[in-house]
């Protein structure tokens, strides 16, 4: 019997990296996952899933679109007739200088990033009310909750908004035993981070104490603790998972 045996899960952006990373360690400990992103992906997820013996529901969703999100919550319950974890990972990072920004490249990072865990969150939370228990976890990051990071003013902002987002639902929704906590991974080894190059990802090791750059499981890791009930008493934190790197 995993930790997590009979809940329901459901992880945004899970087609890969991260998200795919958490998808699967929620299964390992029992969970039913619905495997949500916009990429044919999630079917493959889905299948490792399958093998590891629990189940999975592969649903393409954008989370910009509250028609697509609803639509996943709502076959999520026609299906499992629950949803007790909601891992809101999709996030989107395009480097690019301010000064250089359209609005139009803020308004998509922003959509993504903070707004589609608005969606989904919104989506979920009457659900988790009725049954008066759920566990929101929230996937910030470094960039904008502890540090900054150039080309990244979107990015970061959206991400020190998950922040201040994860707090005030707390909050609200401690009255009704549901959880609501966030994540803040530092420099993790994603298929998204191999486009900074061999020689950035060298140096980015040079200044993590513990010497390696993160995994997507060590990040699933914390997820899973944050989604069962070992971590019941805690809510309205985000824990930073980052070797070190931000320690002064």
């Amino acid at each position: 019997m995993g930790k997590l045996q009979n809940r329901v899960a459901i992880v945004t952006g899970a087609g890969q990296g991260i998200g795919k990373a958490i998808a699967l360690a929620l299964a390992k400990e029992g969970a039913k996952v619905v495997v949500s992103d916009i990429t044919d992906l999630i079917f493959d997820v889905a299948k490792e899933i399958e093998a590891l013996g629990s189940e999975a529901l592969p649903i393409k969703c954008d989370v910009t679109n509250p028609n697509d999100v609803n639509k996943m919550v709502k076959t999520t319950l026609e299906k499992f007739n629950r949803i007790d974890i909601l891992v809101n990972n999709a996030g989107i990072y395009p480097f690019k200088p301010f000064i250089e920004m359209s609005e139009g490249e803020w308004d998509k990072v922003l959509n993504v990033n903070l707004k589609g865990v608005f969606n989904c969150t919104k989506a979920v939370v009457p659900k988790m009310v009725e049954q008066r228990y759920g566990k929101i976890i929230n996937i910030s990051s470094i960039a904008g909750a502890v540090v900054g990071f150039p080309q990244l003013a979107h990015y970061s902002a959206s991400k020190a908004g998950i922040i201040g987002f994860t707090r005030a639902l707390a909050l609200e929704l401690a009255p009704y035993g549901i959880n609501v906590n966030a994540v803040a991974p530092g420099p993790i080894e994603t298929p998204g981070t191999k486009i900074l190059g061999k020689e950035t990802l060298e140096s980015f090791i040079k200044t993590i104490p513990l010497g390696r750059m993160g995994k997507p499981e060590d990040v699933a890791n914390l997820v899973v603790f944050l989604a069962s009930d070992d971590s019941s008493f805690i809510t309205g934190q985000y824990i930073v998972c980052d070797g070190g790197y931000t320690l002064p």
